[in-house]
């Protein structure tokens, strides 16, 4: 980890609570059609993250209750553009066989989001699943998920898939994850997604 930022708790009326980061963030810019480049640059330079890998690839968190209810999350790993650590530095990580994920030539970095949202305004069955999975910025790739994801489960997910090597020489470190309520359209277990454990 590079740097981290601090989740910060908000409560609102209608015992709404907000758990993301301090700072009141436009986070629509991930949204918007402009350059990956630009979409990072403009989140790392905002501090719009919650850690900044020792890579330079961000990890955003976002999770709203309603009455201690979930409501939505919102969960986004951008990696870095450029590795402008390690273009400076190379021999620091070449050696290092923890890095081998990270520094391969034919790796393209793209962003990943997990979305939830249990509003009956936007879901459309298979369209716009309640939980889903978004790689890159493809606007409609919405892959459906079983279940929205606990902050563990996100986590573990980031490092034992794209830092593999790393995670693997730490070890689980012991942490039980939690797991939310399954929440699948019956239609979207019928196409190709993403299951959790329960």
């Amino acid at each position: 980890m590079d740097e981290q930022n601090f989740p910060s708790v908000k409560n609102f009326p209608e015992r709404v609570t907000q758990i993301g980061l301090g700072a009141e963030l436009d986070l629509s810019l991930s949204l918007r059609n402009i350059s990956y480049k630009e979409i990072y640059s403009a989140l790392d330079h905002a501090g719009a993250f919650n850690v900044r890998m020792l890579d330079g690839a961000l990890i955003q968190m976002f999770y709203s209750f309603t009455a201690g209810v979930l409501t939505s999350h919102r969960l986004a790993y951008f990696p870095s553009p450029s590795l402008e650590a390690y273009q400076n530095e190379p021999e620091i990580y070449e050696d290092d066989y923890i890095y081998a994920d990270i520094l391969a030539k034919n790796i393209v970095a793209f962003p990943i989001r997990f979305d939830f949202d249990v509003s009956e305004k936007l879901f459309r069955p298979v369209l716009h699943p309640r939980s889903h999975l978004t790689l890159g910025q493809y606007k409609n790739c919405r892959i459906p998920v079983t279940a929205p994801l606990s902050p563990i489960v996100f986590v573990k997910f980031i490092l034992n898939n794209l830092y593999a090597t790393a995670a693997r020489a730490v070890g689980d470190l012991g942490i039980t994850p939690t797991h939310f309520q399954r929440n699948i359209h019956p239609d979207e277990e019928r196409v190709p997604h993403v299951r959790l454990q329960e």
